[in-house]
C-alpha cells in the first residue's frame, strides 16, 4: 500500500482510504456485518489505514459498524474520519449531543479526521452563526479530534470563501476526470494546493459511473492495457495529483477491494500517454448520450406529471455509461412512479415548447422500455 503525508499533520494515510457508505447489504437493507467485516479486515490487512463514516450513513448503522471492527485493532495503528452532518445542527448544543453520540458510536474517545458534512453556502453561514468551527477548535485543544476540515458540495466561490475562513488542517472534494468543472473541481484543487491544505477525494469514480464505460471505451483501455481494469483508470488520474492525500472508495464487494489494493499498492501515476487517453475520454463518453436534453425545463410542467427532464437525465446517463447497477437504482429510486415517462399521454405541448426540438413522445417512449428492461435483466 502506498502512503502520503497529510500536509502537517505528519499523518501518513494509505492512499486508498475505505469510504464506509457503501456496505453490502441483506435483503432488509441492513449492513450484511459477516461481509462488511471480511472487507474491512482484508483492507486493514493490506495496509488500509483510512476509514470515512458518518452520522447517517447506513441509517445511523455505518458508525456503531465501524466502531466495532475496528476497536479489534491498536486505536493508534489506523485514522478514522467522521463527519458532523449540519442538517440537523440549529442549536450549538445539537452538535454537541451529535459529537458525543458519534464518540459513542465509534466505542472511541476521539476521532483523527472530523469534517464538517457536505458544506454549502447556506449551511456554512448557518454553523458560522452558530459558532460550530469554533467548538471543533475547542474539541481539538482537548484532543477529542486531531484534525478539523470539512467536505464540500456547492460552486467555487463558495469554495474559495470556506477554504480562506480558517487555517483548515484538510478538505475533502468531489473530483475525477468527467467533473473538473463542477463544484470545486480542479479551480479548487489548485487553490487547496497554493494554501498548503492536503486534499481528500470522493467520487473519484463519480459514483461509480467510471467504473464500467461502455464497451468501445472500454476496448481502447484495454487495448492500451489489457490487465486494467477501467475503475483504475479514473483512480490512477485523480491520485497521480500530488496534492491529492487520500482517495476515498465506497468499496462494497471483495472484488473491488482487491483491484483496488492492486491499483494503490506499488501505485503508478498515468504515463503521458495514457494521460491523453483520460483526457479524450469525457467528450467521448458525452457524444453518447440519447439526445440532446438541456435540462433547459421549457417542457415543464408536463400536464399528465412527467418530469422530463428527470426521465431524460437518468436516460442520458446511461448512453453515457452503461452502468446497469447505477442507472436501475436511480430508475427505482430516484424517479417516483407518477413522474416515470409511462404516464405520457403524447398531448405534445411538450414538443412543441422545446427549443431543442427533440422528439420527446417518442423518446419517453423508448426510455421506459429501456431503462424498465435494465431493471428486469437485473432481477434474472
Amino acid at each position: 500500500m502506498d502512503y502520503r503525508i497529510v500536509g502537517k499533520t505528519n499523518v501518513s494515510a494509505s492512499l486508498l482510504g475505505y469510504g464506509c457508505m457503501r456496505f453490502p447489504t441483506t435483503a432488509d437493507g441492513e449492513i450484511d456485518e459477516v461481509k462488511a467485516e471480511k472487507l474491512l479486515d482484508t483492507a486493514y490487512e493490506n495496509g488500509v489505514n483510512y476509514f470515512d463514516t458518518a452520522y447517517y450513513y447506513h441509517s445511523g448503522k455505518s458508525e456503531p459498524f465501524v466502531g466495532k471492527v475496528l476497536s479489534k485493532y491498536d486505536r493508534g495503528s489506523c485514522y478514522i474520519a467522521d463527519k458532523l452532518p449540519h442538517w440537523p445542527v440549529k442549536t450549538l448544543d445539537n452538535a454537541k449531543r451529535i459529537f458525543n453520540k458519534q464518540l459513542e458510536r465509534l466505542q472511541t474517545d476521539y476521532i483523527d479526521f472530523y469534517l464538517l458534512h457536505s458544506l454549502d453556502k447556506a449551511a456554512w453561514k448557518r454553523l458560522s452563526e452558530l459558532g460550530v468551527p469554533e467548538y471543533c477548535e475547542s474539541l481539538k485543544a482537548e484532543g477529542k479530534i486531531k484534525y478539523f476540515g470539512f467536505s464540500f458540495h456547492d460552486d467555487y466561490e463558495v469554495f474559495e470563501e470556506i477554504l480562506t475562513s480558517r487555517a483548515w488542517d484538510f478538505c475533502q472534494i468531489q473530483l475525477n476526470y468527467m467533473d473538473t468543472e463542477h463544484q470545486a473541481g480542479m479551480k479548487g484543487y489548485e487553490l487547496a494546493e497554493k494554501m498548503g491544505i492536503p486534499v481528500i477525494i470522493m467520487e473519484p469514480l463519480k459514483g461509480g459511473k467510471l467504473a464500467t464505460l461502455p464497451e468501445d471505451l472500454t476496448e481502447e483501455l484495454k487495448k492500451h492495457n489489457p490487465d486494467a481494469s477501467v475503475a483504475s483508470w479514473g483512480f490512477r488520474w485523480v491520485a497521480g495529483l500530488p496534492n491529492v492525500k487520500v482517495v476515498l472508495s465506497g468499496m462494497t464487494t471483495m472484488e473491488q477491494l482487491e483491484d483496488n489494493l492492486k491499483t494503490f499498492s506499488g501505485f503508478k501515476p498515468l504515463t503521458e500517454e495514457e494521460q491523453q487517453i483520460v483526457a479524450s475520454l469525457p467528450e467521448k463518453i458525452k457524444r453518447k448520450v440519447n439526445n440532446e436534453c438541456t435540462n433547459c425545463k421549457y417542457c415543464m410542467p408536463c400536464p399528465s406529471g412527467v418530469d422530463i427532464p428527470k426521465n431524460f437525465r437518468v436516460w442520458n446517463e446511461y448512453g453515457m455509461f452503461r452502468n446497469k447497477q447505477a442507472i436501475a437504482w436511480q430508475w427505482e429510486n430516484e424517479i417516483d412512479e407518477d413522474e416515470k415517462a409511462s404516464n405520457c399521454v403524447a398531448c405534445g405541448q411538450c414538443e412543441e415548447a422545446c427549443p431543442q426540438h427533440i422528439r420527446i413522445i417518442e423518446d419517453l417512449s423508448r426510455l421506459q422500455k429501456e431503462l424498465d428492461s435494465v431493471v428486469e435483466s437485473l432481477k434474472r
